[in-house]
């Protein structure tokens, strides 16, 4: 049964893609019902496959590999080279079950949502053919049971990506934008590429479990695998734009909404932090890696949460946002708890639902305004009360108000921080203490500038269509719910789960493995007291929650026609620019590469060719010049040659005569 619901959660995906891509243009409504059936069928796979995995009463044996990948996995070798095969292996556990129904809802408002925003656009059909391959390729990532699947739907989401983001050939910004995006990432994907050749050749296997193994049974040197951690950290730091390769992801907002929705929910982002939790004993064998992990995630939350309180355009502000929360999620892995991995998914899961509700809001804003600026909207509660409502709900989310989705898990991150010691531990939980005000800050600055105040724009505001209208309605249900999942575990019987969870242990080789999964885990309770929200961190961070939106208010309520950020002064534009870090990158990245490009060719076309003309025209001309200088020569022979031959007949005639 398992099998069956895996098969029909790739499957129907891939059927959508067949028929969007072999489709014509005119073919709008089949591609659509195509699409949206097909990803409805795979939502409906993953929810069974979630089901069937929780609950299956499996009897274990004395080698649980062998019931688990009988029940849950399935494998198909493509090579054989004697010692080391090559094999392509699929597997649904509980944290890639619970992921990909995550990843198939997301995408499945997206498709109804597309249908409607992209009422117009001519180039619909390929787009639902690319977004049905985007999920494919997520998908292919989450239920990955060997790195090479996983490398496959890895590279194969930087495609989508590219494609998606300069869907719009009318937007001068998506072609830069979508070749930027395709570029950064594949600065890290090199690195990640060199560390699974480095893990596979290791450990004589592509297969994850294996590897894990070899990781854990000390088949790789300590340098070996400070290194490889490194280099799967660059790709991870480019998939989940996290500091110094996040520059690709604001710009990234030239694509369609409902696209950078599916990037910043379920897709891209989300792909380089499940990567970094299924591979997690390769980064747990190294301080080192661990700290930069640290590091990284906490400069990207701080960062991101600073560029997003002074950005104007709307869906710049949610992408620097993107980039903070996934700070988080970086973040926190770095801590060796297993419960820090447990509240980095949580809060992956729930940041998913918020995310994707709040750009598909802002989509409904900018087809409604037809501007992307915050400084031509305003007074919009009046006009389109519904997205004010599912907005405001998406707002609280984000921002860490109770009882909100983000609320709980923000503090399971806070939790698993104060009680990590070391100096990761010390610099995610001040990375996060400082980020908490500074995010509900500009979380009340969008708010008063979109809905409060009097309008800025001149077209005439209203709530989107059913069409749109529909998935947005539907997303606010995980926002505002999606906290009861801490809660729910408690009336389950955790005794049956446990036993099942001992014998996941040895196969993946994560200690807690059922750490790994929010549904169980995350809860007060006894096992897991580091994850309960404690009433005293709870209640200064929510205090700080009011004090960052209190300022931002006051700053707002002084002049309600300005911008609050006016009042960071010389900062604003620092903060709007990121730092500038564009434009460093610029400076010392692209423009000396550009250079060298240039030096290159003009080597390649002026000396290597040149010589080669050179060399060619100079034996042309050397010829033409002997031969001017013979021309003589030649007339002297030819007279010689035919005055040879005259006294030769001369010769026969007379011996002829006299004879």
């Amino acid at each position: 049964m398992i099998a069956r619901a895996s098969l029909l959660l790739l499957a129907a995906p891939l059927i959508a893609v067949l028929v969007g891509f072999l489709a014509p243009y005119r073919a709008r409504r089949l591609v659509a019902i195509t699409s949206i059936a097909a990803t409805a069928l795979s939502a409906l796979g993953a929810g069974v496959s979630l089901w069937l995995v929780g609950t299956h009463p499996f009897v274990l044996s004395d080698d649980p590999k062998i019931e688990l990948d009988t029940a849950f996995g399935t494998s198909v070798m493509i090579a054989d080279f004697g010692d080391f095969a090559v094999t392509l292996i699929g597997r649904i556990d509980l944290v890639s079950a619970v992921l990909a129904l995550m990843v198939t809802l997301v995408a499945l408002a997206v498709q109804i949502y597309s249908v409607g925003y992209l009422r117009e656009d001519q180039r619909y059909v390929p787009y639902a053919a690319q977004v049905s391959l985007f999920t494919l390729a997520m998908l292919t990532v989450v239920v990955a049971g060997d790195l090479l699947t996983l490398v496959i739907g890895w590279e194969a989401m930087g495609i989508c990506s590219y494609l998606l983001i300069g869907h719009d050939k009318n937007v001068a910004e998506a072609p830069k934008a979508a070749v930027k995006a395709f570029l950064v990432t594949r600065v890290g994907d090199i690195g990640f590429l060199l560390g699974i050749i480095i893990l596979a050749v290791g450990a004589g296997s592509f297969d994850i479990t294996t590897v894990l193994s070899a990781v854990r049974d000390g088949a790789f040197s300590a340098t070996t695998l400070t290194c490889v951690g490194l280099l799967l950290l660059a790709g991870i730091a480019g998939k989940s734009a996290q500091f110094p390769l996040h520059t690709w992801l604001p710009d990234a907002m030239a694509g369609p909404t409902p696209i950078s929705a599916l990037i910043h929910a379920a897709t891209m982002v989300a792909a380089g932090v499940y990567a970094l939790a299924r591979l997690r004993p390769v980064f747990l064998a190294s301080e080192t890696v661990l700290l930069t992990i640290a590091i990284i995630g906490a400069i990207t939350v701080v960062l991101g949460a600073l560029a997003a309180l002074a950005a104007d355009d709307i869906k710049r502000v949610l992408a620097f946002s993107t980039m903070s929360q996934l700070g988080y999620m970086v973040a926190v892995m770095s801590l060796s708890s297993d419960t820090a991995s447990a509240a980095a998914l949580f809060h992956l899961l729930s940041h998913a639902g918020f995310k994707a509700l709040l750009f598909l809001c802002a989509g409904a804003l900018i087809h409604a305004v037809g501007s992307n600026l915050a400084s031509e909207m305003g007074g919009l509660r009046k006009t389109m009360p519904l997205t004010f409502g599912a907005t405001t709900l998406g707002l609280a989310a984000l921002a860490g108000v109770p009882p909100f989705a983000g609320f709980w898990s923000k503090e399971a991150i806070v939790q698993a921080a104060e009680h990590a010691p070391g100096a990761a531990g010390a610099i995610v939980t001040a990375a996060t203490w400082l980020a908490i005000p500074i995010t509900a800050a500009y979380v009340m600055r969008l708010w008063l500038r979109v809905f409060f105040g009097k309008y800025r724009g001149r077209a005439r505001p209203h709530d989107p269509p059913p069409s749109m209208l529909g998935p947005i309605i539907a997303l606010t249900l995980p926002t505002v719910g999606a906290g009861l999942l801490v809660l729910w575990p408690l009336v389950i019987d955790r005794s049956t789960f446990s036993a099942r969870v001992n014998a996941f242990d040895d196969i993946t080789g994560l200690h807690g493995y059922d750490a790994t999964y929010p549904l169980f885990t995350l809860m007060p309770s006894a096992e897991n007291p580091s994850l309960s929200p404690h009433i005293t961190t709870a209640t200064i961070s929510t205090i700080l929650v009011l004090i960052g939106a209190a300022l931002a208010w006051w700053a707002w309520r002084a002049d309600r026609a300005a911008d609050p950020a006016q009042r960071l002064g010389a900062l604003r534009p620092v903060f709007a620019q990121a730092f500038y870090l564009d434009e460093l990158q610029d400076a010392l990245v692209t423009r000396p590469v550009q250079r060298l490009a240039r030096a290159a060719r003009f080597g390649d076309e002026r000396i290597v060719d040149g010589a080669v003309r050179a060399v060619g025209g100079g034996t042309v001309t050397l010829g033409q010049r002997l031969a001017q200088r013979h021309i003589g020569l030649e007339r002297y022979l030819t007279l010689t040659a035919t005055g040879a031959v005259l006294l030769a007949v001369i010769a026969v005639v007379v011996w002829e005569v006299t004879r």
